[in-house]
C-alpha cells in the first residue's frame, strides 16, 4: 500500500551577527537587520515592529549585560506570511539583580519588556551556560 504525503514547502533563513558593546552599536545593527529583512522579503506588516524589538533587546544587552552579545534573526515561512524570530544572547547580568546601572534615570528606562510583549506573538528568556537569550516571535496577521 502506497502512502502519498503532501509536503508544504518551507523556506527558512538565518542571520547571526555580533553586537559591539559600544555607543552607536544598536543603530548600526538595526540598519543591518533592516537590510537583512528586506533581502528576505519579510512581510511588511511585521518589519517595523521587528526592528523595534531588535532595538529593545539589543539596548537591554548593552545596558544590563556583559559582553559579548549577538543578534540572531531567523525567518521561516510555509504557505502563510511567515514567522520572524529575534534573539539576542549576552553573557549574563552585568550587576547584581535590582542594582540599576550608574547614570541611568529609572523613569526613562524599564519599558523594553513591555514593548516586546506588546509587539510579539510569543516571547521569552532562556538562561543557559553561555549566558542569557531573550527572544521574540513576530507573525503577520
Amino acid at each position: 500500500m502506497a502512502v502519498q504525503l503532501n509536503a508544504v514547502l518551507r523556506e527558512a533563513v538565518e542571520h547571526i551577527g555580533p553586537l559591539p558593546h559600544v555607543a552607536g552599536a544598536v543603530s548600526a545593527v538595526r540598519r543591518r537587520a533592516r537590510a537583512v529583512l528586506a533581502d528576505w522579503n519579510v512581510h511588511p506588516e511585521i518589519v517595523e515592529d521587528s526592528l523595534l524589538v531588535v532595538s529593545e533587546l539589543l539596548t537591554n544587552a548593552i545596558v544590563h549585560a556583559l559582553p559579548p552579545a549577538e543578534l540572531r534573526l531567523s525567518y521561516s515561512r510555509g504557505e502563510g506570511p511567515g514567522t520572524l524570530r529575534v534573539e539576542v544572547t549576552d553573557a549574563g547580568p552585568a550587576r547584581p539583580e535590582g542594582q540599576p546601572p550608574a547614570g541611568i534615570d529609572p523613569d526613562e528606562h524599564g519599558r523594553g519588556e513591555g514593548i516586546v510583549r506588546a509587539l510579539a506573538t510569543r516571547y521569552g528568556i532562556r538562561v543557559h551556560s553561555g549566558g542569557v537569550t531573550r527572544w521574540a516571535d513576530l507573525v503577520a496577521a
